[in-house]
């Protein structure tokens, strides 16, 4: 299944019963999704929004089905657009994994660097005040809900969020629909990993990260650009070329149309890397990358938060 968006602005959309997405067009850099639970009386928020204003936004998109704040917010990693609107929630207790916390700490508000053009608003960091380390379950109203960490894949670590009795699941970036994927913080293979045991779910609907609804089909859209990474890190090592080389060399064919197909030279980094044998997850110097991207894409990429 794959649903289209109806126009520019953020919308919610029901995907399960007492389940919403909140997606934000066009899904590309910074235009994150996030999702809303409800059930008996009680409710969540998966992930917040990258600026205090499209972060109140959802406040208020939220407000409108619960009329007030909800009670916990899960953040499914630790990138800004996903966490920087958790202060906008105070009511709220923030959920993530024991390495999330860590990770916020240390990013502070880097991302706002590399894009100083964007008004980001008086934001706040604001840590999660409950972690666990490998899997968390909590029964909210009388919804089952499953916090599964998993990575290194997107970033070192990985949360996906799993409503086993309505068949939706919500996997922060490690998938996205329709959007170039984006792991040089994690790991190709490991990326490779957690499609397997996301498909072992079998979801009925897919909430990626940035992007629109989607159905299973969007494990086997992701692993074929995965794939296509790999032989041409693997290849490329081989011709002695370096990913941005790589990168010009390469026709992405169905995938040239996904959005932010830039990622590719960060991704290539990543994927070179692991073919070299370093090990996944491994400390990348970011700023590099991203110069990397620039000059292979011509200019800044545009981020539209």
């Amino acid at each position: 299944m794959r649903v289209r968006y109806r126009g520019k602005k953020p919308l919610l959309q029901e995907v399960g019963e007492g389940v919403l997405a909140y997606l934000q067009p066009d899904g590309g850099w910074c235009l994150n999704n996030a999702g809303l639970i409800v059930s008996g009386g009680q409710s969540a928020l998966v992930d917040t929004a990258a600026t205090e204003s499209r972060s109140r936004a959802l406040r208020e998109a939220v407000e409108t089905v619960i009329g007030g704040g909800p009670r916990f917010v899960f953040n499914t990693h630790f990138h800004g657009d996903h966490t920087f609107g958790n202060f906008v929630f105070p009511e709220a207790v923030v959920v993530g994994h024991e390495r999330v916390r860590t990770e916020m700490a240390q990013a502070g508000t880097h991302l706002t660097g590399l894009w100083p053009e964007v008004c980001w608003g008086d934001l706040e960091v604001r840590l999660p005040e409950l972690t666990f380390h490998d899997r968390l379950t909590l029964h909210l109203g009388t919804t089952r809900v499953e916090l599964l960490h998993l990575g290194p894949a997107h970033t070192a670590n990985d949360t996906v969020v799993w409503l086993p009795d309505q068949r939706v699941l919500f996997t922060g970036d490690l998938v996205m629909s329709g959007v170039t994927p984006f792991c040089p913080m994690g790991s190709v293979a490991g990326s490779l990993e957690a499609l397997e045991t996301l498909r072992a779910l079998h979801p009925r609907t897919v909430v990626t990260g940035h992007g629109p609804v989607a159905g299973a089909e969007v494990f086997d859209e992701t692993e074929g650009y995965l794939r296509l990474l790999q032989r041409l890190a693997r290849d490329g090592l081989a011709a002695g070329l370096t990913p941005v080389q790589i990168a010009r060399e390469t026709d992405l064919g169905r995938y040239a149309d996904w959005l932010d197909a830039e990622r590719l030279v960060p991704n290539l980094h990543r994927a070179c890397a692991e073919a070299r044998g370093e090990a996944p997850g491994s400390p990348v110097d970011m700023n590099a990358l991203f110069a990397d991207m620039v000059e292979f894409h011509g200019e800044r990429p545009v981020c539209r938060a």
